[in-house]
């Protein structure tokens, strides 16, 4: 042996214990590098490194370090199968846990973490801040299982950006068992979340037992059966479903939830969504019943009625039992999809309207709310509401949160509110997070993983002083689709990972390269803690985009390590000795493209697959009249001419959307072109608001400037049909360069159907001229 060779089996010595060297301990220690998520503040490695062995002890003082204490080891445990032990003092091969030692205020859920040769240091400016050092603590650590491990040498300083960081759960369309609901505490908490919002009511089922309402239980709790599928389907499965938290075990989930810092808000919905408790007590809707416990999904008309003090009598009861289980400063009251069908025709909501001077049933439902804000705040209280609340006038002291987009957030700040940003494009963990074939049914829309991490919660409509009132945001699940536990953490995973970190981080420090870096890394932690999570960010991605001479070429991607990409163009499923992706692919003719990444012959994740319909717009230059609305705006109007049909279900990217305002775009065909026929992609799903418009017209010119009507047709919205729609102009001895597609929105959905009063949704895929 050389010199060398026995110097540095010396220094392994000295770092891991001479037990390590001498066979009586544990043979190698692991030592992970530094990868945590969400990112902090400020984060600096040293060369030191500390050895955490069953000598290490953790030293904290107070009941609520030695909570976490507790919490620490219950990790750890897993990984070493002993504890470590806990005491007051120690300055020797110990981690110390210590909240506000200097005794006065400090910056709420800040800590301090140092890692060094002899001890590590968490110092949290309160007891928040100490715990989540410990979960930063956690992500250094490796995640093998062994007996003593190497901490690599850290000094970080770390404080979040917002206040409010939460997840949402609706336990009314599916039930989910308290073991659950404890994880999906865990989980959040380990990503530095502080606010579970428990959706326990709901028109398909009520949740929570209310000792003075025992029908609540015995009735409101089950409906006769479920719907199968998706909504468009009308299939059911003919079971019996319910399920209900006793107050027992809400008490055991809140106190569960308190010792990891994090908030429960019980959301009790009204005046909507309140079906299942007309059930139980018919006398509290307009039309004194029977009713029966919703089984379809989406807005139901049956609410509660406004012009009934005995309603108000009800909720108020629900409330205060409510209040007694839930200690936390805010009750969500809902708000949201109230129909005003039952109220137009009920004698008792309009005397309510007309002795209260009131001028019409959005005010009435002002009214509601507020006599219920009234209540909540007599008793120290206060609410939040889903952005509907702002109609008719809103609630004093009502906080806001904003899911219909973006501007119900902004009109709130705007009136001093305080907002909780909730926009369904960016943070409905309902949605599809792939376009692979072989996807579970969703709601629809399209929200991966890099779209939740490019999210800004701070709308930039506002003025600093505004944005003072932006608490910060919240991701939704909502469980229409959902039937178990293994499902919400696959739609919930790895996407709130990417929402932690928006809403922890500074948005000068995000990256999402270097995110899914520590991704890889952050996956392993979830298998540790056995979650269902998602592998999609790591599959083939395709970008279709407009070629270098026109047309349409494919870009394939996939950040996978060590994988490598094959693809298709004859239809057929690649496999790892099909042609390998080196350039991006040109669409030469009608057909499918489909590639996949493989590591070895083994494929990862979903393949790319799309179908190309090639014809003589394809990659021309669109204009558009306006923009579309931002909650479907696929980024560039090249998706209407990009040879691509959109899916019916919405999921893919390839729909322009407008609500309540019409569609026009000019296609410049390059050359004036003899044409035979024009067709435009149409979607029309009336129970998710999307309609058919109600006319549409083709015009054809040469100059760009005077246009000739060559189509019209009438009358497409009345039309029950659902699905997608071409409707097609057949030419004769035409010729053009330009053509103009305008199609005329439906305008104000009906009533009697979901979202009425609402503008309709209009949704256009593809352009085709032949």
């Amino acid at each position: 042996m050389t010199i060398k060779s026995i110097f540095h089996l010396l220094a392994g010595c000295t770092a891991l214990g001479f037990a390590a060297c001498t066979g009586t301990g544990p043979a190698i220690a692991p030592k992970a590098k530094v990868s945590i998520i969400p990112l902090p503040a400020r984060l600096q490695e040293t060369r030191d490194s500390f050895l955490l062995d069953k000598q290490t002890v953790l030293v904290a003082a107070s009941e609520e370090d030695r909570q976490t204490a507790a919490l620490f080891n219950a990790y750890f445990s897993m990984l070493s199968g002993y504890d470590l032990k806990v005491q007051d003092s120690g300055t020797h091969n110990v981690i110390i846990l210590q909240s506000n030692p200097k005794e006065q205020p400090g910056m709420a859920e800040t800590y301090a973490l140092k890692v060094g040769k002899d001890q590590v240091t968490v110092t949290g400016d309160d007891a928040a801040g100490t715990f989540y050092g410990m979960q930063t603590l956690l992500q250094l650590l490796p995640v093998q299982k062994a007996e003593a491990f190497w901490i690599a040498g850290v000094d970080i300083y770390d404080h979040p950006r917002f206040s409010y960081r939460g997840l949402h759960l609706d336990v009314g369309r599916h039930f989910f068992p308290v073991e659950f609901i404890k994880k999906y505490i865990d989980l959040l908490a380990m990503h530095k979340m502080n606010t579970f919002h428990w959706h326990l009511t709901e028109d398909q089922g009520w949740r929570i037992e209310i000792k003075k309402y025992p029908r609540l239980q015995e009735v409101a709790s089950r409906r006769k059966e479920s719907m199968v599928g998706h909504y468009k389907d009308q299939k059911f499965d003919g079971k019996p479903y319910g399920g209900f938290y006793t107050q027992e075990q809400i008490k055991e989930v809140v106190a569960y939830a308190a010792e990891r810092h994090v908030t429960v808000i019980p959301e009790i919905e009204l005046p909507g969504h309140s079906l299942a408790a007309l059930a139980a007590y018919p006398h509290l809707g307009c039309s004194g019943g029977p009713y029966e416990v919703g089984t379809t999904w989406g807005v139901l008309d049956d609410i509660y009625c406004a012009g009934n003090d005995s309603v108000f009598t009800f909720l108020q009861d629900v409330l205060d039992e409510v209040m007694i289980l839930f200690p936390g400063k805010y009750i969500h009251i809902g708000g949201d999809e109230s129909p005003k069908t039952r109220w137009e025709k009920c004698p008792k909501c309009q005397k309510r309207i007309k002795e209260n001077g009131l001028k019409d049933e959005h005010a009435l439902q002002s009214y509601f709310i507020q006599r219920i804000e009234k209540y909540l705040n007599s008793k120290g209280r206060q609410i939040i509401g889903w952005d509907e609340i702002l109609e008719g006038g809103l609630a004093p002291n009502a906080t806001v949160m904003s899911w219909r987009g973006i501007e119900g957030g902004i009109a709130a700040a705007k009136q001093h509110h305080n907002v909780i940003m909730t926009p369904g494009n960016y943070v409905y963990l309902d949605h599809y997070q792939s376009q692979g074939k072989n996807e579970p049914v969703a709601i629809g829309g399209f929200t991966p993983v890099s779209k939740v991490y490019s999210y800004e919660p701070v709308p930039a409509e506002l003025s600093a002083e505004e944005r003072k009132f932006i608490l910060g945001a919240q991701g939704n699940v909502w469980t229409e689709y959902i039937k178990n536990a293994e499902h919400v953490e696959y739609m919930v995973y790895p996407r709130a990972t990417a929402l932690a970190e928006v809403l922890w981080t500074q948005p000068e420090k995000k990256n999402y390269d270097n995110f899914l870096e520590r991704l890889k890394s952050h996956f392993r932690r979830l298998e540790l803690k056995n979650v269902n999570y998602a592998k999609h960010v790591f599959e083939v991605r395709g970008v279709v985009e407009s070629g270098e001479n026109g047309g349409v070429q494919v870009k394939l991607d996939s950040k996978l390590d060590g994988g490598k990409i094959f693809y298709t163009t004859d239809s057929s499923a690649p496999t790892a000795q099909s042609t390998p992706y080196t350039a991006p692919i040109k669409v030469e003719h009608t057909g499918i493209i489909r590639g996949a990444v493989f590591q070895g012959d083994r494929m990862y994740g979903n393949e790319f697959q799309q179908a190309f319909q090639l014809h003589k717009a394809v990659g021309k230059t669109v204009t558009l009249a306006r923009p579309p609305h931002q909650n479907y705006d696929p980024g560039s109007s090249f998706v209407l001419v990009n040879g691509i049909r959109g899916a019916v279900e919405f999921n893919d990217n390839q729909w322009t959307g407008y609500n309540g305002s019409n569609f026009e775009a000019v296609v410049d065909l390059g050359d004036s072109t003899a044409i035979k026929t024009i067709t435009i992609g149409l979607l029309q799903a009336k129970d998710q608001w999307i309609y058919a418009p109600k006319q549409i017209d083709f015009y054809v010119s040469q100059d760009g400037k005077t246009y000739k009507n060559v189509f019209k047709l009438t009358g497409l919205n009345e039309s029950n049909e659902n699905g997608i729609m071409q409707k097609t102009a057949v030419l004769e001895n035409t010729k053009a360069r330009y053509v103009k597609f305008v199609a005329l929105n439906a305008g104000v959905i009906p009533k009697g159907k979901p979202g009425e009063g609402s503008p309709a949704w209009l949704f256009v895929d593809e352009l085709i001229v032949n």
